[in-house]
């Protein structure tokens, strides 16, 4: 007899409703009716896709799906209207930057050189105070904030070829970027930097699994990319999504692609077996050099742990020059 785990607080469940669900064999529904119960019963849609990790179109089948089992009458929480967005940053002045500067237990001093160090350049006063907007509006840490220097770099070399520098404004937009999506700490950072050079080398085998030649892409398709790729498609289901576009539109279609793609992962449907047993006849089995092969180690990780270890020593050594 399986022991149960973390019985913790109890939740009940008619019998009949789990009855319809077996029957009617909806994982969604049955992970919407279960945190249904947990929230007694009331559909909040913006709490249910945080909860569940959805998008509005899984949670709208799951809904529906209860509503045919008579288990819900899909009738959703009057949402809280969104908090006001906030001002903005403060319109910080010379002195300001002065003050900070000038400062003897701040660490701001210690970061100026280190992104100018970075930048190859001395920043300009615009520039310090699109530095200080990342330390002192978004309270980065000055780890956190080296590190989205050293990335921001990285980028616009290969986007736009080696000895190429960011404009301190393009830093601060990144930053915002970083801070609203929670990286706001050396180890969240150094995740972040991790999954974003699982993209960048996903970029290049997607294409080639594509036949278009090497080439940077645009923001939609990277977006797209880094999708398939958090989805965890192998390579042949990505393959078999792209001969099935151009099958039907005689050419590579992007937006087609990723609704092909998009179904299938509704359906949990990521290996080339599961996409045959699942969405239709049997397919010949591709060759061995088109089944998914895990993506060869490059240099992506060692950078991202040089340069954290680079930047700890950089404050260690300000830490040790506060202390004397």
């Amino acid at each position: 007899m399986a022991k149960l785990l973390l019985p913790g607080e109890i939740i009940a469940m008619d019998r009949r409703a789990a009855d319809r669900l077996v029957a009617a064999g909806s994982g969604d529904g049955a992970l919407l009716y279960l945190w249904l119960l947990s929230q007694g019963g009331v559909l909040t849609p913006s709490a249910a896709r945080k909860a569940l990790k959805w998008d509005d179109v899984r949670l709208g089948e799951a809904v529906a799906a209860l509503k045919s089992l008579g288990l819900s009458d899909g009738a959703a929480a009057e949402e809280a209207p969104p908090p006001p967005a906030p001002a903005g940053p403060p319109d910080y002045t010379a002195a300001d930057i002065t003050r900070e500067l000038e400062q003897g237990d701040s660490s701001f001093p210690a970061l100026v050189n280190e992104v100018q160090r970075r930048l190859g350049k001395i920043l300009s006063t615009a520039d310090l105070k699109s530095l200080y907007t990342l330390y002192d509006y978004l309270a980065l840490p000055a780890e956190v904030i080296c590190l989205l220097v050293s990335w921001c770099v990285e980028e616009f070399e290969r986007k736009y070829g080696a000895g190429r520098r960011p404009r301190m404004s393009q830093i601060q937009k990144e930053g915002f970027v970083w801070k609203r999506l929670g990286v706001d700490t050396v180890q969240a950072a150094e995740a972040h930097l991790k999954r974003q050079a699982l993209y960048r080398t996903r970029e290049g085998e997607v294409l080639r699994l594509l036949d278009i030649p090497p080439r940077p892409l645009v923001e939609g398709e990277r977006k797209k990319v880094a999708a398939w790729t958090d989805m965890g498609f192998e390579d042949a289901v990505l393959r078999l999504a792209y001969e099935k576009t151009v099958y039907k539109k005689q050419k590579m279609d992007w937006d087609y692609m990723n609704g092909i793609l998009a179904g299938w992962h509704r359906k949990n449907l990521h290996t080339l077996a599961e996409v045959e047993a699942g969405d239709g006849p049997r397919r010949k089995a591709q060759p061995a050099a088109m089944q998914a092969q895990p993506a060869a180690p490059g240099d992506a990780d060692r950078r991202v742990r040089e340069d954290l270890e680079r930047m700890r020593e950089f404050m260690r050594r300000q830490n040790q020059t506060k202390g004397e």
